[in-house]
């Protein structure tokens, strides 16, 4: 119970400081050159997102530049996720339980975890049609190892990581050349979808 208190009074210490403080939080991004400290702030906003992520993920790109903005970036949203995995799988069993029962797609999770775990989280990291949420705390109450989490997490975040990141940088440096990042993205997904089906097909 000690635990439980102790997380939930930091976590919401965390989320009121982020709601009143986001917006200056950002405008120091923007300018800063404190790598380890944009590292802890990523983490933070992708934990309490009263930003949405992507923004983030720009603001990180045009201060950094695609590369270390998307590796900044993909730090804070790999790093929340194992967070968040832990917290559930140790200390908010019920809460995790609830947002499963909330959303309907979990038996669609069952099936994708019983063909084989690392493809199903990393599948459901590359196509965002299942919630971020919902794969971590599925993947928290069930039987699959932390390593294999964070391995499948890894590799799955990176696309839309560097997606953010580059059109941060393109926005700032070169507009005209936002629309090919999205294209090119764009037939990424088009491809891992395709992959997706036919892992679907080939499991049944």
């Amino acid at each position: 119970m000690a635990v439980k208190l102790m997380a939930g009074l930091l976590y919401l210490a965390a989320a009121v400081l982020l709601y009143r403080e986001g917006e200056a939080i950002l405008a120091w991004l923007h300018g800063s050159r404190d790598l380890p400290l944009a590292s802890v702030l990523a983490v933070l906003f992708a934990l309490f997102p009263v930003v949405p992520y992507p923004i983030v993920g720009g603001i990180l790109g045009a201060a950094y530049g695609p590369a270390m903005g998307g590796l900044i970036t993909w730090i804070g949203s790999w790093l929340a996720s194992i967070i968040m995995f832990v917290l559930v799988r140790r200390v908010y069993r019920e809460w995790g339980e609830r947002v499963l029962r909330r959303h309907g797609q979990a038996g669609k999770m069952t099936a994708l975890f019983e063909r084989n775990a690392f493809l199903a989280i990393l599948f459901a990291r590359l196509i965002p049609f299942i919630p971020s949420v919902l794969a971590n705390v599925y993947a928290a109450l069930s039987h699959v190892r932390l390593s294999v989490y964070a391995a499948a997490s890894a590799l799955g975040k990176v696309p839309a990581m560097l997606l953010f990141a580059l059109l941060g940088d393109r926005a700032a440096t070169e507009p005209s050349g936002m629309a090919l990042v999205v294209l090119v993205y764009g037939a990424f997904l088009v491809s891992t979808l395709g992959a997706y089906r036919l892992w679907q097909r080939w499991s049944a």
